[in-house]
């Protein structure tokens, strides 16, 4: 049974496979000067780069919790704005 990071992993490597796919064939489409298909070809091969990318970084996030038990935060979220820390003001 796979577990969730070996998916994402999987996901992230098909996303590069047809972004490879979408970028050879808007190379065949810019050789025959077929522009407007080659753009459409190129555009839908970054979408799925962006995807690849993002399935990417999920997947070493989750290998990371699994392995190293890293508890990852949102670093733009300092100590003192988390609920539990804020302290009442006596007014």
């Amino acid at each position: 049974m796979l577990t969730t990071s070996e998916l994402a992993f999987q996901c992230a490597a098909l996303h590069h496979e047809c972004a490879a796919y979408h970028f050879k064939e808007a190379a065949k489409c810019e050789a025959a000067g077929m522009y407007e298909s080659a753009a459409h070809h190129a555009y839908l091969a970054h979408g799925h780069t962006q995807h690849a990318i993002h399935s990417a970084g999920e997947a070493a996030k989750l290998h990371a919790d699994r392995f190293l038990h890293v508890n990852h935060r949102d670093p733009f979220v300092t100590d003192a704005a988390e609920p539990g820390d804020r302290k009442q003001s006596v007014a």
